[in-house]
């Protein structure tokens, strides 16, 4: 085997209270794609801030080509070949995709200045050779997520990068996007680039990388092949345990109907959105990006006023004019975006979990901390949080804790009805077999459920009922009993059963 174009050997990094790695290793190779998995939390990030350069580890080496390195800054990791395509374009949405592309290595004339018309044509060029069909003198504003990727990717190619980080590519894009990445991926490949690829997604790693490692707590625990290992070994790797057992059995009773919308419209959103949620069941709502899924559930939380319709709960009449209205009531809501709807990224975790409920946490209008404390321990414990300590700032939280996070802050309001918008968008296999046990015992404790997702094996294991959405309509409302994931798509995507066929 030809050697390593990267090894990374006993990277340690450790931060207050955290260990974030442990002597860990890692190598690359040319022309091949090494998924770095593991759960939120154990460690992949900051090994790819000490690639880049953000961060310096405490003890370790890192050697490129055989040479060692340090690469005391960002700008030193770029100029050693080393680049990284994050899950949010880490770009500038004022320049052009030129300047994009060239921003920090742009060609000079003799006098020293940027030759701008090299710059442009050398893009374009680039840009053709990968056939993504974007002018390079536009504003990087004027593109979509999947083409800023694209740029991202012609700016690796551009500085002839010999090592490219993709982190969480995919989560924005959809699926005849990702099928273009994908053949993007093989084109770096050919040309001998080593592609670090981090994902929580099996389907992917199983059809794009060649070798695996797998980090957990901050150290790793396996590295090999991908076509020599199974999925599960792999799962067993990240998590210490067998999951074999994602979607739990559940033993809830369900009873009666406690949340009922009828008629909801809203002028640009939705129409007609009638359905039912009963106590001790996990209503599913499925359906392709811009169903409407998530602007009813906002409307039935106040966020957004609907044009026409009625809700009840428990048979009374209600119509939240806010968000305050809707908690006073007893439904809460999970946004799918956590970091942007979900946490006050600037409060430690006890105060995000507590705000909510401050009238249980206060006395004469003064605040108790050893209240906030125990309430938030009380839910944060339940749902396995991984954390330094409560006063932990929780933007240092990993995807999934920041999510266990926005789920504790609301079921400490004791409500009726939870609504989780994608509650395990973006995180791990094991933070998620945690968050799907945890909706287990909320309905088990009689809560009633509105799970929003999009994805198939999670509406399929989790819900009692479906409520599929397309074009900001119901289209159907089925027993989850036997129902095919082929029935769920045809019926979301408005195909006939004959062209299904």
């Amino acid at each position: 085997m030809t050697p390593p174009v990267l090894t990374l050997s006993g990277i340690t990094k450790t931060f207050p209270g955290v260990r974030a790695l442990h002597n860990v290793s890692l190598e690359l190779f040319a022309g091949q794609v090494t998924a770095l998995i593991g759960e939120n939390g154990a460690g992949k990030s900051t090994l790819v801030k000490v690639m880049t350069g953000i961060y310096q580890p405490d003890a370790g080496e890192i050697t490129i080509a055989g040479k060692p390195v340090t690469l005391p800054t960002a700008h030193a990791a770029f100029e050693a070949g080393v680049t990284a395509i994050h899950q949010e374009t880490v770009l500038f949405d004022e320049l052009t995709v030129a300047e994009n592309i060239y921003l920090g290595h742009a060609p000079r004339n003799r006098f020293g200045m940027i030759d701008w018309r090299k710059m442009r044509a050398e893009a374009k060029e680039t840009l053709d050779s990968m056939a993504a069909g974007i002018d390079a003198d536009i504003k990087l504003k004027e593109l979509g997520i999947a083409k800023k990727h694209l740029v991202a990717v012609a700016r690796a190619l551009s500085i002839d990068a010999q090592i490219v980080i993709m982190d969480e590519p995919t989560a924005a894009l959809s699926q005849k996007e990702i099928e273009e990445l994908y053949v993007l991926i093989e084109l770096l490949k050919q040309d001998g680039k080593a592609i670090l690829f981090i994902s929580h997604k099996f389907d992917e790693i199983y059809r794009i990388a060649d070798r695996f490692t797998v980090f957990r707590d901050g150290e790793m625990v396996g590295t090999g092949l991908i076509k020599d290992t199974t999925q599960n070994q792999i799962v067993q790797m990240m998590v210490g345990r067998s999951v074999d057992h994602i979607f739990p059995a559940r033993n809830a009773v369900i009873g009666d109907t406690v949340f009922e919308a009828k008629g909801l419209s809203h002028p640009t959103e939705f129409d007609d959105i009638s359905f039912a949620v009963r106590k001790g069941e996990i209503l599913g709502f499925y359906g392709l990006v811009g169903a409407g899924r998530s602007e009813v559930m906002q409307a039935v939380f106040g966020m957004t006023q609907p044009s026409s319709g009625t809700m009840s709960l428990d048979g009374q009449t209600i119509a939240p004019k806010s968000a305050a209205d809707a908690v006073e009531a007893g439904i809460v809501y999970v946004p799918e975006e956590r970091g942007k709807q979900g946490v006050i990224t600037g409060q430690p975790i006890f105060q995000n979990v507590s705000l909510p409920s401050l009238k249980k946490t206060s006395s004469n209008g003064f605040l108790r901390a050893a209240q906030e404390f125990d309430l938030a321990r009380t839910y944060t414990e339940r749902l396995d949080l991984r954390a330094s300590s409560l006063s932990q700032n929780v933007s240092t939280l990993s995807g999934g804790n920041q999510q266990k996070v926005v789920i504790a802050k609301w079921l400490a309001t004791h409500p009726k009805v939870i609504i989780l918008d994608e509650p395990t968008k973006g995180i791990d296999i094991g933070s998620k077999a945690a968050v799907h046990g945890f909706m287990g015992e909320l309905v088990e404790q009689g809560l009633s459920v509105i799970m929003v997702t999009s994805e198939l094996p999670e509406v399929l294991g989790m819900a009692d009922r479906i409520v599929v959405m397309r074009e900001g309509r119901i289209i159907a409302t089925l027993d989850n009993k036997g129902l095919k994931p082929e029935t769920l798509v045809r019926l979301a995507a408005g195909i006939a059963e004959e062209e299904a066929a």
